[in-house]
């Protein structure tokens, strides 16, 4: 007797994986409460991203149960930490999807450990929407398909390239360029690609390529190669600890170039890590600035200095807009049920966020509006902002 139990048990829990990975995830939402996943850097190589992000996906979530929630129902953000790796970000993935039951899940934050969710989240047809990852193959695939569960809240890696091209040649006057890229990230890859090839349509050249990994020190060698080579800007599209590093490095051996980046640079460490002088002369593109004096950027970044007791970056607001990105579509679709939010998200359109009036493309990307920060001493400051 007890045989034929256990076989029927194992039967019954073979079919409800295959019914999970065929026919879409079921969730652990209920009459009362509606579960989104948070799969996020909490330790790890980026988990100051990570912290960020999720700070403003727990203040958007609060001010929605504030008001009394969704569907008349309280928004619980299910936490789970991929430790800045990709082969964790799986796990988080599967994890809350799996046991969690999850309706919709927001992250991972960098590109490489967004990539490494998206499948899962296909197969078991739960929407992921990455809040920071800006790689291309996030939402459209290797066959140039749209991922139907796969979603972002940030403007892609292109768009940033033809940015920090346009800015290079338009207000620095810049002829030629040298890129040090991260080989050890796409998100770097990506970007370095990007920019070669809008900043050869202005009339820029790439004289020079050099590279380096996640977790190196010294930087010197490459750097004395690239003063060699006198190059008018140095694009530098990296994530803030390395950095922080090699514009301290670039500085102590006398290269005095502009130094030009991306949403990666966006910390306050790198200051912290560079020395405010060493920072005089760069420039990056970013999603936001709290220096914007817009209405709905000056009362978030009040009620984040609040909450927080410090001002958010841009992956705060992004993690902030991309929370209320799925919470407009759950109430839009009238469910909790993931599909019903998947063809909601599609739809969205105009959506008023702190970084900017948002539409989903085709390719189930933002089209919204980018700025260029300047840093001065340490601190940022507003140089320009640049429209889709």
């Amino acid at each position: 007797m007890f045989k034929k139990w256990l076989a029927l048990t194992a039967a019954t829990v073979m079919l409800t994986s295959l019914l999970a990975g065929c026919g879409g995830a079921t969730t652990g939402s209920n009459d009362k409460e509606i579960k989104i996943g948070a799969n996020v850097e909490l330790t790890g190589g980026v988990a100051d991203y990570g912290k960020q992000t999720l700070n403003g996906m727990l203040l958007a979530i609060k001010e929605v149960n504030n008001a009394g929630g969704v569907l008349g129902k309280k928004i619980v953000l299910v936490q789970a930490d991929n430790k800045s790796e990709a082969s964790e970000a799986g796990n988080a993935t599967t994890k809350l999807i799996t046991q969690d039951k999850v309706s919709a899940m927001l992250g991972p934050i960098t590109s490489s450990n967004a990539l490494a969710s998206v499948q899962i989240a296909q197969d078991n047809k739960v929407p992921l929407i990455t809040p920071t990852g800006t790689n291309t193959k996030i939402t459209v695939d290797d066959n140039k398909k749209v991922r139907p569960y796969a979603f972002r809240g940030c403007f892609i890696d292109p768009f940033q390239g033809v940015i920090m091209a346009n800015f290079a040649t338009k207000t620095l006057n810049a002829k030629n360029a040298v890129m040090y890229i991260d080989s050890s990230s796409d998100y770097s890859k990506n970007l370095g690609e990007s920019f070669e090839e809008s900043f050869a349509k202005v009339g820029g050249k790439v004289i020079g390529k050099e590279a380096f990994l996640q977790k190196d020190q010294d930087f010197k060698a490459a750097l004395t190669k690239i003063k060699s080579m006198n190059p008018d800007v140095i694009f530098l599209p990296a994530y803030y600890e390395e950095v922080a590093k090699i514009v301290k490095q670039a500085r102590e051996i006398g290269i005095t170039a502009p130094i030009l980046g991306t949403d990666g640079w966006d910390n306050a460490k790198i200051s912290e890590i560079a020395g405010p002088a060493a920072l005089n002369n760069t420039f990056f593109s970013n999603h936001y600035s709290p220096e914007d004096n817009e209405q709905r950027v000056s009362k978030f970044v009040e009620a984040y200095k609040k909450e927080y007791n410090e001002a958010p970056s841009a992956f705060a607001a992004l993690g902030y807009d991309t929370a209320l990105m799925l919470i407009d579509a759950i109430k839009r679709a009238n469910s909790a049920e993931p599909a019903k939010i998947r063809d909601a998200m599609e739809q969205t359109k105009d959506l008023q966020l702190v970084t900017g009036i948002l539409t989903l493309d085709a390719n189930h990307n933002p089209i919204k509006s980018a700025v260029v920060i300047e840093l001065k001493d340490g601190k940022r400051t507003f140089r320009e902002k640049v429209n889709p």
